[in-house]
């Protein structure tokens, strides 16, 4: 049996040795730091900005905690009853673009469903009284199991509700057209199917993906990105651990999971632009809005057992499309394991870390929500 050195299995188990991808190197960028917004955060999954500057921040255990004029609130705004085991709790948020007059906010869960089944579900919550009441369901009934369960929430440019699904293990589900499993589904916000869809009366957007965990808009061009986790499989294929990828997200377009994954394409199958392997597991992605740092247009990877913010930079050219060409890892091995990554209205970066999942190495006051300073 071929047995890896001790070394080099340490650093493909951490995800902090090497570059996981043929990129080439981005130049550093100098003079980053870190200022910490809030501390003692369980499992926070995503972050949601309101426009009188609150931050809403989701915990997989099922709170929807607020950090308020730089201060986290010791009482959750609202607390939902999830079905939490392995990767399933709560996890995406979106404000409704008018949250402002409909005090409208969304949330994607995991919860039991009767006769030992669990399924995802989208609900909206109404902020009343600095709380969030009146749970409506707006989508339900998606399956899923302990591993492979999404589920990145987002509002479109379009004004439609965009959410990612995973195949919940069930890997056929993602190239099943009558399935809502292994999909970017795009949703009208009352959970209805929008009539300019690709498919008449269906909510799929995209699919053939395995488990995507994030979703975003490039600020230039409004066309929408997701990653998606490869098919890690231990330990007999360790050094091919990995195929993780970054998607440019088209309306209709099949991934190709599970005929393909990575780079490997297919027939009618579209491939990644970035593809990662040894595994960081890709999770939340934002692309780079703001002035004070050169990264306009970059994408940035939250990365959980890469344990770093990757910062990918990306071209577009008439007629060829997207392509990946460099990368510069952020914060590498520092953190621990990164979870949420998102853009604030000011065009700062925040980005959480999530330690506390079991499947990390807990720091004192962890879990942390990041905001990226220059010195």
């Amino acid at each position: 049996m071929h047995r890896l050195p001790i070394a080099l299995l340490a650093a493909l188990v951490a995800g902090c040795g090497g570059s996981p991808t043929r990129l080439p190197p981005a130049p550093s960028t100098p003079g980053l730091a870190l200022d910490t917004v809030a501390r003692g955060l369980q499992v926070p999954w995503d972050v949601a900005f309101a426009p009188d500057g609150r931050i809403f921040v989701t915990e997989r255990p099922g709170r929807i905690r607020v950090i308020e004029k730089g201060v986290l609130r010791p009482e959750p705004w609202a607390v939902l009853e999830v079905a939490r085991r392995s990767e399933l709790g709560l996890m995406g948020i979106a404000l409704a673009p008018d949250f402002a007059r409909s005090g409208h906010l969304y949330v994607v869960g995991s919860f039991a469903a009767g006769e030992g089944r669990t399924e995802n579900r989208v609900y909206r919550l109404t902020e009343r009284g600095g709380r969030g009441v009146d749970r409506r369901l707006v989508l339900g009934g998606m399956r899923v199991a302990r591993y492979h369960a999404g589920a990145a929430l987002r509002f479109g440019p379009d004004g439609m509700l965009y959410l990612s699904t995973g195949d919940a293990t069930r890997p056929g589900e993602a190239q099943d057209t009558a399935s809502l499993l292994g999909k970017v589904l795009r949703i009208r916000p009352d959970g209805g199917a929008p009539a300019d869809n690709p498919r008449p009366g269906s909510r799929v957007y995209a699919l053939g993906l395995r488990n995507p965990q994030g979703l975003a808009w490039h600020p230039d061009t409004g066309e929408l990105f997701a990653p998606d986790h490869g098919p890690t499989r231990l330990p007999r294929e360790f050094l091919r651990a990995g195929r993780d990828e970054l998607n440019a997200i088209r309306p209709g377009a099949n991934y190709g999971w599970p005929g393909a994954a990575g780079d490997q394409g297919g027939p009618g199958f579209v491939r990644p632009l970035v593809e990662w392997t040894p595994a960081v597991a890709p999770a939340a992605l934002a692309f780079y809005s703001g002035t004070a740092l050169p990264w306009r247009g970059d994408a940035l990877v939250a990365t959980l057992r890469g344990e770093a913010l990757l910062r990918v930079v990306l071209q577009r050219a008439p007629g060829t499309g997207w392509r990946a060409v460099a990368q510069e890892p952020l914060f590498r091995c520092q953190l621990g394991r990164i979870r949420a990554v998102v853009m604030a209205p000011d065009g700062s970066v925040y980005f959480t870390t999530s330690n506390r999942d079991r499947r990390g190495d807990p720091r004192p006051g962890d879990d942390l929500l990041l905001r990226i300073v220059r010195r």
